[in-house]
């Protein structure tokens, strides 16, 4: 087996949660996405329901997008500098 850098192991596991949570919040949109493409009365009632639960679709879409940009930056930052290095 190789070896691999501490700092290598830190950035895989901070990729990895990044990735996980934007996958969440991809999975909290499914409700509302549901309703958008194939709106009719069962999504309709779907989000009702859950509207009235305090389902806040736009909780996903500002937390996830946010995370996903930042996963995605990081990534691109440790290839370009920091890969060759590890």
């Amino acid at each position: 087996m190789g070896t691999q850098t501490k700092g290598k192991t830190i950035f895989l596991l901070l990729s990895m949660v990044g990735w996980l949570l934007s996958g969440g919040a991809l999975i909290y949109l499914t409700p509302f996405l549901a309703n958008q493409v194939s709106h009719s009365a069962t999504t309709s009632l779907w989000m009702e329901n859950l509207t009235r639960g305090g389902y806040n679709p736009l909780l996903a879409l500002a937390g996830g997008g946010s995370i996903l940009a930042l996963t995605v930056i990081g990534n691109a930052v440790w290839y370009q500098y920091f890969e060759d290095q590890a």
